[in-house]
Order: C-alpha cells, then sequence, then structure tokens
C-alpha cells in the first residue's frame, strides 16, 4: 500500500510543477546562503589561528561551503527538471533521471542536516585548539626578536583588548611564565638576579600581568604588578577587592564568541534543511503522478502520487535484498549436484568426477 497517497489532477500537477520551479530557485539563493555563513565562519577562525592549535575546526566551515555549493548546482538542475515535468511530453526524458535525483538530493539534504548538528557538537574541538593554541601564544609572548613569533605579542595584547580578557584560563596564568623579554631586564638589578636565581629554570616570573589586561573603564589606575601584594599599594586588599584587570580567560571569551557564530549558523542551516526537504517532498510527488499519468496514457487525467509505491517496512526489505543480491548475479554455483539454472541441459557428472562424457559425433 502506498505512503501518503494523493490524487492530482492536471490543473494540480502543473501548478505543483510551477511552484517547484520557483521553490528549487529560493533553494539557490539558500545553498548560496550557506556557502556564505561557512565562508564566513573561516575566516573569523583563519583571523585568530595564531591562537589556535591545528585541528579538526575548520570542519565546519569546510562543511557548509562543500555543501552550499552543492545546493547551487543541484537547485539548478532541480529547477530545469520542474519546469520540464509541467508538459507530459518533456517529463519524459526526465523519467529515468527523476528518481536517481531524488536519491542524490535526498543524501544531500542528509549533510546539510550533519553540517546543522555538527555547529553544536564542534565545542570540545574548538576548546582544546583554543587552550593549546593561547598556552603557546603567551608561552612566546616575550619572543619579540625571534622569527616567526615576533607578531605574537601584539596579536594576544589585540586580542586580550579586544576580548577584554586575561591569560588562556585567567590572569594567574601570567604568573607561571616570563613574559617580560630578557632584553628588558637590568641584569646589574638585585631584585632582578634575586628572582632569576629563585627559579629552578632561572625564568624571571612576577605576579603582574601586561598591560592589555588592564581594564580601562576602572576608575583607579590600572594595578598590573604586585597584584597579590596588598602592601605594595594604597588602600588595596587583593582578596576582598574587584580587580581592575579583566579576570575572564581568553580561552573562555573566544569560546564564547565562535559558538554564538555557530549556534546562529545551525539554526539557519536547521532551517534550510527543513525547507530542502519540503521541496524534495515536493519533487517526489510530481515525480510519482507524472510516472502514472505516463502509465495510465491520459496526459489530461488524474494519477496518483505518493512518497512511498509501498510500506516502510515492504521498501526496506527490498532495499536490503537488492544490496544482498549484488555481484550474486555472476556467480557460479560449485555445490555438489547443483544444476545451471542458465542452460537446459542437467549436469549429469556432477558428484563423480570419474565419469567420462560421451563426444558429439561429427556430422557425416
Amino acid at each position: 500500500m502506498a505512503v501518503l497517497k494523493v490524487k492530482f489532477t492536471k490543473t494540480k500537477r502543473d501548478k505543483l510543477a510551477q511552484i517547484l520551479w520557483i521553490l528549487n530557485w529560493v533553494s539557490v539563493v539558500s545553498g548560496i546562503i550557506l556557502f556564505s555563513l561557512g565562508l564566513f565562519l573561516k575566516i573569523e577562525i583563519k583571523k585568530r589561528n595564531e591562537v589556535m592549535a591545528k585541528g579538526d575546526v575548520n570542519s565546519v566551515p569546510n562543511m557548509l561551503i562543500s555543501v552550499g555549493v552543492i545546493a547551487c548546482i543541484i537547485n539548478f538542475l532541480g529547477g530545469k527538471i520542474c519546469y520540464d515535468c509541467s508538459d507530459a511530453n518533456k517529463f519524459s526524458r526526465w523519467k529515468l533521471v527523476m528518481l536517481p535525483y531524488i536519491i542524490c538530493t535526498f543524501c544531500f539534504t542528509f549533510c546539510i542536516l550533519v553540517g546543522a548538528l555538527m555547529c553544536y557538537t564542534m565545542r570540545n574541538e574548538l576548546e582544546e585548539s583554543l587552550y593549546l593554541g593561547l598556552r603557546d601564544a603567551i608561552k612566546f609572548y616575550k619572543d619579540t626578536d625571534t622569527p616567526g613569533r615576533c607578531s605574537l605579542k601584539k596579536t594576544v595584547d589585540m586580542l586580550q583588548i579586544g576580548f577584554q580578557c586575561c591569560g588562556n584560563n585567567g590572569f594567574r596564568d601570567w604568573f607561571e611564565i616570563q613574559w617580560v623579554s630578557a632584553r628588558y631586564l637590568n641584569m646589574a638589578s638585585k631584585e632582578v638576579l634575586d628572582r632569576l636565581k629563585s627559579n629552578v629554570d632561572g625564568k624571571f616570573l612576577v605576579d603582574g600581568v601586561p598591560f592589555s589586561c588592564c581594564n580601562p573603564s576602572s576608575p583607579r589606575p590600572c594595578i598590573q604588578y604586585q597584584l597579590t601584594n596588598n602592601s605594595a599599594h594604597y588602600n588595596y586588599d587583593f582578596l576582598t577587592e574587584e580587580l581592575n584587570i579583566w579576570v575572564k580567560g581568553c580561552r573562555e571569551a573566544l569560546l564564547d564568541y565562535y559558538m554564538a557564530i555557530m549556534r546562529s549558523i545551525g539554526v539557519a542551516a536547521l532551517v534550510i534543511w527543513l525547507f530542502e526537504l519540503t521541496v524534495l517532498i515536493g519533487v517526489r510527488y510530481l515525480q510519482t503522478a507524472m510516472k502514472n499519468v505516463l502509465l495510465l496514457g491520459d496526459l489530461e487525467g488524474e494519477s496518483d502520487g505518493w512518497l512511498l509505491e509501498n510500506s516502510f517496512v515492504e521498501t526496506a526489505k527490498h532495499n536490503i535484498n537488492i544490496i544482498k543480491n549484488l555481484g550474486k548475479a555472476n556467480h557460479i554455483s560449485t555445490v555438489s549436484c547443483m544444476n545451471d539454472p542458465n542452460i537446459d541441459v542437467q549436469n549429469t557428472n556432477c558428484g563423480n568426477p570419474n565419469v567420462t562424457t560421451k563426444s558429439i559425433p561429427a556430422a557425416s
């Protein structure tokens, strides 16, 4: 029994073909939107690739870009097919193409759904990439004279100012690394030498942060050095007073920024997926209705259209049998005493290899 069977008159078939022609062109625009969203996300990620470790963070934008390009091609072809389907004579040349087209379009719409879901499942990969990238960027913050790292100081400073953050997980990350270049240290100073000797690795560690961590909205001048020393500043209590530097870590700030973009893109992709699925259902109804018209022979009469010719269970069983029988057409069975179905003469020697076959007498 057909699933969701609908009866179509010629007028309804013509209107459905015209509507689907318009919707396919709208789908071309939706493909351009998907492509643009993927390109935008890729550019935003590339802007801060210096603070991101190499990983699979580009899989989402690459997926959206690919799906967007395919959407434009498939829907452009779909518009041409639906336009010709308003005429039964023109439909004849698309009759064998439409079913493979519908199957390919179904797989394509599934890819859109996968791309939309990936926007919500990439949080862990993105967070790990940001954590490792920011850790290395902060580690090499002081290497302004080293080729390949000389721009990291500017990148990190602009990042902390722009996203109002400090450090990787927080401002305390700066306490654990030497972020002041050795060229700016006064080696004649006893305080500098004591700090270098007090550290096992000979690093100059301070309880301070770069200037880019300062909050310009704070009414008090920025305290960026000796943050944990209450006696070093007037009327200052490190434990109770609100610090006038950014407390939020840059990893969290960037993660929130990118996830907000991905959530918005995910919603847009889901809407496009639902739209593409609706168009696909309409194309399927048009294909089955026009096919039945040709079978009935009355181009002006009514015809039935459906999603599936048989029930879901029967269709699944049929497809499973097709998959199982793939490659069996040319398979020759070697089981003992089994006759070859492709010939009329039965093999009388099966199971007895010693029996000789009589030769065919020559024509006299």
